[in-house]
């Protein structure tokens, strides 16, 4: 089911050495653009094409003061994050293919 809100992400490309922290209020478009090389030039730079985390916030408010602090972590403490929720840092753009 998907909040009305907003969503913090975390794509990367295929090797997991890049990490590119987003914000958006569709997760599932967003990640679909990424996906098809359509997202920032930053991402398409470094081919970050694979979502492996995302969070739910009631607002677009909340989910950007959330980006705001992630993007001021050390790689070590994102790292950590993402393997709470995703061990194997499998991709999880099937699994919100279809938030809508």
């Amino acid at each position: 089911m998907r909040a009305k809100g907003g969503y913090v992400y975390i794509v990367s490309n295929v090797i997991r050495s890049v990490l590119y922290i987003g914000v958006t209020s569709n997760l599932s478009a967003r990640s679909s653009e990424h996906k098809h090389g359509e997202g920032s030039q930053f991402t398409k730079k470094y081919k970050c094409t694979d979502l492996i985390y995302y969070e739910v916030f009631e607002s677009i408010e909340e989910a950007i003061a959330r980006e705001k602090v992630l993007k001021k972590w050390n790689r070590k403490w994102k790292l950590e994050l993402i393997r709470k929720m995703n061990p194997n840092l499998k991709d999880l753009y099937d699994e919100v293919e279809d938030f809508k």
